[in-house]
């Protein structure tokens, strides 16, 4: 029935441009075919976090002429995820997916490209590498560690205790690269300062969050990060007990606002954008898409009422600089938190450089470790 409607509105869209109803953007809409695009979220659509800053951006693509938008939410890393991709396309006739979350890439989305050859899977943060993965599908992802780097700048000004806190769910390499540039940030305010971090074990695991959370506050850490997809408890837990919070994914300014001190954001309708383009016009699916503050990928929350004037002038000449392309974060002569030099003295990784994304250390001065 789906695909019988699918046909029934090409139908309609051609008649009604061929009537001039469809106003300026006639041609346009003949040019480009209608398009079903799936979207499936780890967790829910309203977890002021991840699955939330791509929900936002689902929403936006709702508005957009030619196209239809499914969704399902709180889909497991697992097969699961694959009767979610089939029953999109066979059954709603999708022929782009957005499957969100880290996990679903290999084997899930790598064994629905083969089946459907068609189909053109975009996934978020996985490496597509020529040769390797299919033409149908391809990864996105933003250089949200220009916002972490801020964040901490911020945190650097805000904290009194030199201490600082990140919460994070898995070690993999975009974990890895947000709290060394956190952390990173804040020592360029001042170098003494230490940033204790707290792995939950996976995405989502709320006890667990607001365990780390109020062991970290009791260790004396007065300004919190994170990269968990919904932050709302640690955000929560965090302000009641008195400390303040730089955000992720979206803002949680609402939920703390005299907590809240900025937040690194994504902005995930710029690449859905670029990916919808191409596959209304035909055009060769996007296997590597990547961007920062710059392309607008991502952006920061603004500024909690707590922040002072020196803070806010230090992170914005930063910022600027980032968007210019005269800032990296990760500088030569880095040594990680074991004292070992991981970036050799003269060499600076650009935020372009494919070795940032396969990051498996933690800078100097963070208390933790992968293991």
């Amino acid at each position: 029935m789906s695909q019988f409607n699918r046909r029934e509105s090409l139908k309609t869209l051609a008649a009604m441009a061929a009537a001039g109803s469809l106003g300026g953007w006639s041609a346009l809409a003949q040019a480009q075919k209608a398009l079903t695009v799936g979207v499936i979220y780890v967790g829910p659509r309203d977890d002021y976090g991840y699955n939330q800053s791509h929900a936002a951006a689902a929403a936006l693509l709702k508005k957009m002429p030619g196209i239809k938008v499914v969704e399902e939410e709180n889909v497991p890393e697992t097969a699961a995820v694959q009767k979610t991709m089939t029953g999109m396309i066979q059954q709603d006739g999708a022929s782009l997916l957005f499957p969100t979350s880290f996990g679903y890439f290999d084997p899930h989305i790598l064994a629905q490209a083969a089946k459907y050859p068609d189909v053109r899977f975009s996934h978020c943060g996985g490496m597509w590498t020529d040769g390797k993965h299919p033409k149908n599908v391809g990864s996105f992802f933003g250089y949200i560690d220009e916002c972490q780097f801020l964040n901490g700048v911020i945190a650097g000004h805000m904290t009194k205790s030199n201490k600082i806190a990140f919460i994070a769910a898995k070690p993999i390499p975009q974990v890895l690269r947000n709290i060394n540039a956190f952390t990173l940030g804040a020592r360029s305010v001042k170098p003494g300062i230490t940033c204790s971090v707290i792995f939950t074990g996976d995405w989502s695991m709320a006890v667990k969050e607001a365990e780390a959370t109020n062991s970290l506050a009791d260790q004396g850490c007065d300004v919190f990060t994170m990269h968990v997809d919904g932050p709302k408890v640690i955000v929560e837990t965090a302000a009641k007990r008195g400390k303040m919070v730089c955000g992720y994914h979206a803002s949680q300014a609402k939920l703390a606002p005299n907590a809240y001190l900025t937040g690194a954001e994504w902005n995930w309708i710029t690449p859905y954008k670029t990916i919808v383009d191409a596959a209304q016009a035909g055009k060769p699916h996007p296997n590597f898409l990547r961007g920062g503050l710059k392309e607008e990928y991502v952006k920061m929350s603004p500024y909690g009422p707590m922040v002072t004037d020196v803070a806010k002038k230090n992170a914005d000449e930063i910022k600027a600089k980032m968007i210019a392309g005269g800032f990296d974060i990760f500088k030569g002569g880095q040594k990680d938190n074991k004292g070992a030099v991981v970036i050799p003295a003269g060499k600076s990784l650009k935020q372009t450089d494919l070795e940032l994304e396969k990051m498996n250390y933690l800078v100097e001065g963070v208390v933790g470790s992968i293991g």
